[in-house]
C-alpha cells in the first residue's frame, strides 16, 4: 500500500508499505547489483548509512550464483542478510545493453552470458520466475530498454512489445504468488513506461499502463543519451498520467540535481550506481559540490570530506588520510568514499522529505542547487 502524506506542487511525500517494512518516500534505492554494494559495503553498512530499500539485479544473480541457488538458501534477504525491502531490476537493461550478443523475438531475448559466453534465453516469464526465486519485495516487469535517441519507428515497435511483455509478467506473477513453494507470496510488480523522447508515445504508453492494476509505475529508458532537459520534459508529460496513488520510479537516475528536479515533477523512487561508482574513484559529494579527493591540494588537509556531514566516515577520518589510502592502493579508500556518498544520498532524500513535511520543498531545492556542481 502507498499512502500520500503531503504534496507540494507535483512533489509527493508518501509512505510505501511492504511485506518487508515501510519505505518513506521520496527515496533513493542503494544499488547492490550482485547482492553487494561495490566498494566492500555490507548489509550492516547499509543500515549505518540509513538505506531504506536495496536494489539487486535479476540478470546478474541469474548468471552467478544462480537464482535457484539463492532460493534454496532461503531467498535474497537471507542470502545477503538484509531485512529491509528489496527491489529487483528485471534484467532488461542489462540484456539490451549486450547489443552485440543478443537476438530479440516476440517470445523474449536470446543472449550470451558476459561471464562465460553460454547462451541464455530470457522472456517475461523467465524474468518473473527468477525474481520470484529471489523472493524480492518488488519485481520489475521485463521490458525492452531501447536507446532514448532511437528512431520513432523502432521506439513505437519496442513500446508495443514492452506492453505485451508486461501483460505476460502480470499473469505470471499472479500465478506464482498463488503457489505454495513461492518464497514471497506478496511479491509486487512495477510496470515500466518507455517511449524514448517522443512525448506522444510516452503519453500513450503511460495511459496504457495506468489502466492496469499495478503496484507501482516506473519510467525507464532515460539518462541513456538524451539531455537532462529532454529527460525533465518527458517527466513533465508522463507523471501527470500515471496513477497518483501509486509509487512513481525513475530508473537509473541520477545526480543530486536530477533527484531534486525529478521530485518536483512527481517522482518518488530513484536508483543509480553513480554515488558508489564515483566513490570508488575518489569523487565524493559535499553540500558545496563534488570534490576529487585525489587532488594534491588534499595531501595535508585535516578536515573531513564534508565538515557539515555526520556520517561514520566524516566523524572519524580526514581528507589527507583517505587520499593517502588511494595513493597506497588500499581497499579501505574505496570503502570509506562509497560509504560517505551513499550516506550523502540517503541524507539528501531525508532532507527532501523533511522539506516536504514542512511545506518548503521548492525553497530547499533552490537553496541546495545554488552553487552546487553535480
Amino acid at each position: 500500500m502507498y499512502k500520500i502524506l503531503k504534496t507540494e506542487g507535483r512533489a509527493k511525500r508518501a509512505v510505501f508499505y511492504t511485506p518487508h517494512g515501510t519505505v518513506q518516500t521520496p527515496v533513493f534505492m542503494n544499488v547492490g547489483t550482485c547482492a553487494a554494494i561495490k566498494g566492500a559495503l555490507s548489509s550492516e553498512d547499509l543500515e549505518r548509512v540509513n538505506c531504506q530499500i536495496e536494489l539487486s539485479n535479476t540478470y546478474h544473480l541469474h548468471v552467478r550464483p544462480g537464482d535457484q541457488v539463492i532460493k534454496d538458501l532461503g531467498g535474497l534477504h537471507k542470502f545477503m542478510s538484509w531485512n529491509g525491502p528489496i527491489l529487483t531490476d528485471s534484467g532488461g537493461f542489462q540484456v539490451f545493453s549486450l547489443s552485440s550478443l543478443r537476438q530479440i523475438t516476440e517470445e523474449g531475448v536470446t543472449f550470451s552470458s558476459h561471464v562465460d559466453g553460454r547462451k541464455i534465453f530470457m522472456g517475461p516469464e523467465e524474468s518473473i520466475d527468477i525474481q520470484s526465486n529471489l523472493g524480492s519485495t518488488v519485481a520489475m516487469a521485463f521490458d525492452e530498454c531501447a536507446h532514448a535517441l532511437s528512431d520513432r519507428e523502432y521506439i513505437q515497435s519496442s513500446v508495443g512489445r514492452t506492453s505485451r511483455w508486461l501483460a505476460r509478467c502480470l499473469t505470471r506473477i499472479q500465478e506464482l504468488n498463488n503457489q505454495s513453494r513461492t518464497l514471497n507470496k506478496k511479491q509486487m510488480l512495477f510496470g515500466i513506461n518507455q517511449g524514448g523522447v517522443f512525448e506522444d508515445i510516452r503519453q500513450n504508453h503511460a495511459e496504457e499502463l495506468a489502466s492496469m492494476d499495478l503496484d507501482g509505475y516506473a519510467i525507464g529508458g532515460l539518462a541513456v543519451g538524451e539531455t537532462a532537459e529532454e529527460m525533465y520534459r518527458i517527466l513533465e508529460v508522463v507523471t501527470p498520467i500515471l496513477p497518483n496513488d501509486k509509487p512513481t520510479y525513475l530508473m537509473g537516475v541520477g545526480t543530486p540535481s536530477n533527484l531534486l528536479e525529478a521530485v518536483s515533477r512527481g517522482v518518488d523512487f530513484f536508483d543509480c550506481v553513480l554515488p558508489a561508482r564515483n566513490g570508488r574513484h575518489g569523487h565524493v559529494y559535499t553540500k558545496k559540490g563534488k570534490l576529487n579527493i585525489l587532488n594534491a591540494r588534499y595531501e595535508r588537509d585535516d578536515l573531513p570530506i564534508d565538515a557539515e556531514c555526520d556520517c561514520p566516515v566524516c566523524l572519524r577520518h580526514t581528507r589527507a588520510y583517505i587520499r593517502h589510502l588511494f595513493k597506497a592502493k588500499e581497499m579501505l579508500a574505496m570503502r570509506l568514499c562509497v560509504m560517505h556518498n551513499l550516506y550523502y544520498y540517503n541524507k539528501l532524500m531525508g532532507d527532501i522529505r523533511v522539506a516536504l513535511d514542512e511545506n518548503r520543498f521548492e525553497k530547499f531545492k533552490s537553496n541546495t542547487l545554488t552553487g552546487f556542481e553535480s
